[in-house]
């Protein structure tokens, strides 16, 4: 019987990750009811997703969390990033176009301050980490801008493969951190409306973190920071191989 079940299960993979995920929410929602604060249940749910996938991953001993047990393999779709793209679009229909022209200058301003206060910490980082040669710092400096700003730095500039993959792990855990920590920190810095959506955006510029955050604090700023945060992995992976290197070869 339970071969069947889970053969039923592994054969519509991606109805069962549906399934999964609809259950975490439901738990969320009655955590975040039972402590008062129900608008953090999406929050909980993203905490309670990544503890999942890293006892899934740590169980197989894999690379792609609970998507390595074959059960819930339809989780490697439903977390991909053409399905994470979609839900990105489908939010962007609420919209405005005069909310969008808002962000003008503020907006632009926060992409470079964005990029190279993220830049400045990650080159710190890694000076600390024990690196002196500008290669390595400006890959590692890359991937706390993002994970993809890391890896593209580290090829440009033919750094180690062990430095890009630091490079990625420091931007997945900035992305991380960002998606868990938004939702909590939005009351205090008034991220309550579409111009300050994109100024959130354009200084965290992790795309999944911010649109994940945002998602948990009000669906509707999602297309605004997601917008922002877009133009600072493009301008990060344009700014950090060339400008970035340069500054940082000037000290070491």
């Amino acid at each position: 019987m339970l071969s069947l079940l889970e053969g039923v299960l592994v054969r519509n993979n991606l109805v069962t990750a549906f399934g999964v995920v609809a259950i975490l929410m439901l738990i969320a929602d009655r955590i975040a009811t039972s402590i008062g604060q129900k608008r953090l249940s999406s929050s909980i749910a993203i905490t309670l997703g990544l503890i999942l996938a890293y006892i899934g991953g740590a169980y197989t001993g894999g690379k792609n969390g609970i998507a390595d047990v074959k059960i819930f393999s339809g989780m490697a779709l439903l977390g991909g990033a053409m399905l994470r793209d979609y839900a990105i679009i489908s939010t962007a229909y609420g919209a405005k176009w005069e909310n969008l022209k808002k962000a003008g200058l503020p907006g632009t301003v926060s992409l470079f301050v964005g990029v190279f206060f993220s830049f400045a910490i990650g080159c710190i980082f890694a000076v600390l980490l024990g690196f002196k040669d500008p290669v390595s710092i400006t890959t590692i400096g890359g991937g706390a801008c993002t994970f993809i700003v890391g890896p593209v730095t580290g090829s440009a500039l033919k750094a180690s493969s062990d430095v890009i993959a630091l490079s990625i792990a420091t931007g997945v855990v900035k992305a991380v951190l960002t998606m868990m920590l938004t939702p909590f920190i939005a009351p205090k810095i008034g991220l309550n409306n579409p111009t300050v959506a994109m100024v959130y955006g354009g200084i965290m510029g992790t795309t999944s973190g911010v649109a994940g955050g945002l998602a948990a604090t009000d669906p509707k700023l999602v297309p605004y920071g997601a917008m922002t945060a877009t133009f600072y992995t493009g301008l990060g992976c344009l700014l950090i191989p060339s400008v970035g290197f340069l500054i940082v070869k000037a000290f070491f």
